[in-house]
């Protein structure tokens, strides 16, 4: 007989000693009218997750800021050579980055239906349960390990490392990088730990910061472009004709061929990722439906211009053969061809800041959805990792996430195995949001109509389908063979990451198995789902074993002393 997690869900708080940390009786909405409830209320979703407004400290500049963050790293002063050489001209690399806009517009109008409709925090941890529902549980316990691997910040953390030494003028070691990057992760575990307003602020001004520098890197090209008079490309070094004439334009389209521009389109599509950002977050925010319905849209809107105008820069100061010959980022050729070479420590401290911010976003989000697999009760210790004691914040959630990324820093060497690792991440998430886009062109499905999903916001049915096809494409172009010459690692098999991720998910199941059916098997027991109410005001789910009376036939039941599942 197929193995099933034994559950029942009641509806109503357990009476509980106040020591215990439970308030009074309440009755809890089921999935379904919970989904409904989110676009009748006059709280734009605010009693969705019944989170005291006390706690909701995020608006609409906080959730804006939590996207451009996520997204806006590193990847926009380097990735731009890396799509030139793979695309073969300067026109093709613009409509690459275009298409790719357009790709992350599609991400957006998903997440923005799934989290008007499921506006909690999570992200797809309550969209993969929403929608994947058996066997009961099963989905939870799979992606706990998924959310470890995607959310760990230790590649950002050690490249923010190597941009403060170049800053400072200090050539990077192996070591003196990575012990700025444990330094930067605990600088972030404590900042959003223990100070969750300054964190929040300080996050804020990191990307208006971020923002107002890009956008006048953006204006001082496209002014080299218009009226090179006033802002020459120093005589030293070639100057550009990318813009020259429509032939120079397009000079080189075609010289990659197919394999060129999957690359270069598979590049640009992860330079895009962290549109979902916000929604890992929506217990905390002010009016969630409303907010998220506006936050995104407007930091992907910011993200995509800033994007294609960087771009312009680049090939309005620098020329393409300067971009492909030379082994520097393409922002540092920029401003040493308009302002000379000193201004490379600046430009690196410029870097260093855009990555704080971005570490700052991914592990704000990230710890609370460590903290939201512990409300769901199906982590050991879950009220440890439910509880924002004793700061106000999820230093529980922030504090694992953190030892992870730490472990991953200091444990792969340079090479083929810090490789595997970042490729793995990239590749599990991937996956994650075939799964989420796939489920959500389900639910619009006659078969799915009984779930009742009808969010404030719905995506074309076009854009959901063109999300879904360009993360098919993510998770397929990894496990074809890369051409002769070229090699994904050294030694590993290129296919190597791509299993591995695939093969995490059995590490869940395995521990929904021994969990939820192996261990109440064996000692005689079923687990109960209850709604409760932790001492912060948040509300959780708690599993309590209820023992079988008469195993052997007699079908009774009888609570099991110490038999809440914590």
């Amino acid at each position: 007989m197929a193995a099933a997690v034994a559950v029942q869900e009641t509806q109503h708080l357990l009476d509980a000693s106040p020591s215990a940390g439970y308030g009074a009786l309440r009755s809890v909405p089921n999935a379904v009218e919970s989904v409904d409830a989110a676009q009748r209320d006059e709280t734009n979703g605010e009693s969705f997750d019944d989170i005291p407004r006390a706690k909701r400290k995020l608006g609409l500049t906080s959730a804006v800021f939590l996207v451009f963050n996520r997204v806006i790293g590193t990847g926009i002063y380097a990735t731009p050579s890396v799509i030139l050489r793979t695309s073969g001209s300067v026109g093709v690399a613009l409509v690459m980055w275009l298409v790719g806009a357009l790709i992350a517009a599609a991400g957006t109008a998903v997440y923005v239906e799934l989290g008007t409709g499921l506006p909690r925090n999570g992200g797809e941890k309550n969209y993969l349960e929403f929608i994947y529902r058996r066997p009961r549980f099963l989905v939870s316990c799979s992606f706990v390990v998924y959310t470890l691997i995607i959310g760990s910040a230790a590649a950002n953390s050690i490249v923010f490392g190597e941009y403060v030494l170049n800053a400072l003028s200090i050539e990077p070691t192996r070591f003196s990088s990575r012990l700025i990057a444990i330094l930067v992760l605990t600088f972030c575990l404590l900042t959003h730990g223990t100070l969750l307003t300054f964190g929040v602020r300080l996050q804020n001004a990191l990307g208006a910061f971020k923002l107002l520098i890009l956008s006048a890197i953006s204006l001082l090209g496209i002014l080299a472009l218009l009226a090179p008079d006033y802002l020459p490309v120093l005589p030293d070094y070639e100057l550009p004709a990318n813009f020259s004439s429509w032939a120079a334009l397009w000079a080189g389209s075609g010289t990659t061929g197919a394999n060129g521009i999957v690359t270069a389109l598979y590049s640009i599509i992860w330079s895009f990722i962290g549109y979902a950002n916000a929604n890992y977050a929506l217990s905390e925010v002010r009016d969630p439906v409303r907010t998220i319905k506006r936050a995104a849209p407007i930091a992907m809107t910011a993200v995509s211009v800033v994007y294609m105008a960087i771009n312009v820069a680049y090939f309005a100061v620098v020329s393409k053969g300067d971009i492909l010959g030379s082994r520097r980022i393409v922002a540092a050729l920029f401003f040493r061809n308009l302002f000379g070479p000193t201004t490379e420590r600046a430009l690196s401290a410029f870097i260093a800041l855009s990555t704080l911010g971005n570490l700052l976003a991914g592990q704000f989000t990230q710890g609370r959805v460590i903290q939201e697999l512990g409300r769901e009760g199906i982590l050991p210790y879950s009220s440890f990792f439910a509880s924002n004691k004793p700061f106000g914040a999820p230093l529980a959630g922030l504090f694992t996430q953190y030892l992870v990324s730490c472990l991953f820093v200091l444990g792969p060497p340079p090479g083929d195995a810090y490789l595997f690792m970042i490729s793995t991440s990239s590749y599990s998430l991937a996956l994650i949001n075939t799964l989420v886009s796939f489920g959500l062109l389900l639910l619009h499905t006659p078969a799915y109509k009984p779930f009742g999903w009808s969010p404030p916001f719905r995506a074309p049915r076009i854009i959901t389908v063109l999300f879904f096809l360009s993360n098919v494409f993510l998770v397929v172009v990894p496990l074809i063979p890369p051409p002769p010459g070229r090699r994904v690692y050294d030694a590993l098999p290129y296919y190597l990451h791509p299993l591995v991720a695939l093969s995490v998910s059995l590490l869940g199941g395995a521990y929904w198995y021994f969990w939820g059916t192996w261990m109440p098997r064996r000692g005689k027991y079923t687990l109960e789902r209850v709604w409760v109410l932790q001492e912060d005001g948040v509300p959780r789910w708690v599993f309590r074993r209820r023992g079988l009376v008469g195993a052997g036939g007699g079908g009774g039941e009888m609570h099991v002393p110490g038999g809440e599942d914590e």
